[in-house]
């Protein structure tokens, strides 16, 4: 009985091994999801039977400007996965990590009934992942929206973009929580109050300042990213 989580040591990554501290979570070094070569040889080393695949080339900017990179770990890396899983383990609990981005973000609140409509390349491979995974007839896809819990990284937060965050911890926990209900489907783990960024930077950063979507240029970004949940239930956050 293994669990294997992929994305360590990001953000979420690092917080699911302390909340599920006997799996193998091998680093991008040792895992590169987007080779099939180091995918299935993992699986032949070892007996996995759920997997929380939660590695993925993130950034909407860095995915817009680099979609061979992004094809590669986000939609080719979760299919690499999704086949060594047929091979080995066709029952694999299979785990994937997607995203609020899927949606267009145009009203917010969405939940697990709602049609996704990406915005951006990041989003649509987060969304090909999700098909991907649905080749498996043991899955669970977790929709969430968080944030590292340390200081803001950048000088201003749009005060126009909106979410229910959550941590990075506490995203785990609920992960752990649907995982020993052992979920199947779609879940969205939600924070319970809808807040701006600049709201949730002003958290960890009291001297951050406000901007708005007027300032920026660069790719189409998902404005209301929020979530809401029909079938789980809603997390403070930490």
């Amino acid at each position: 009985m293994v669990t294997l989580i992929t994305g360590y040591p990001g953000i979420l990554g690092r917080e699911l091994t302390k909340v599920f501290p006997s799996s193998i979570h091998p680093s991008h070094k040792e895992l590169e999801v987007g080779n099939e070569d180091e995918v299935f040889k993992l699986f032949e080393k070892n007996k996995i039977d759920t997997i929380i695949h939660a590695a993925a080339l993130t950034g909407i900017r860095p995915c817009e400007d680099n979609k061979d990179v992004a094809w590669k770990s986000n939609v080719k890396g979760t299919e690499n996965l999704v086949n060594a899983c047929l091979k080995y383990n066709p029952n694999t609990y299979f785990v994937y990590v997607s995203t609020a981005c899927v949606f267009d973000g145009h009203r917010g609140m969405y939940t697990e009934n709602d049609i996704p409509y990406p915005e951006n390349f990041y989003a649509l491979t987060k969304l090909l992942g999700e098909f991907a995974v649905k080749k498996l007839p043991n899955t669970l896809i977790i929709r969430t929206n968080f944030v590292a819990k340390e200081p803001w990284r950048y000088p201003k937060a749009f005060s126009d973009r909106f979410g229910t965050y959550l941590y990075g911890e506490d995203v785990a926990k609920g992960i752990k929580e649907v995982v020993d209900n052992h979920l199947q489907g779609i879940v969205h783990i939600v924070g319970d109050k809808k807040m701006s960024m600049f709201e949730l930077a002003k958290r960890t950063s009291p001297n951050v300042a406000p901007k708005t979507i007027q300032e920026y240029s660069g790719p189409k970004l998902t404005m209301d990213m929020s979530l809401d949940t029909v079938r789980w239930k809603r997390y403070r956050i930490s």
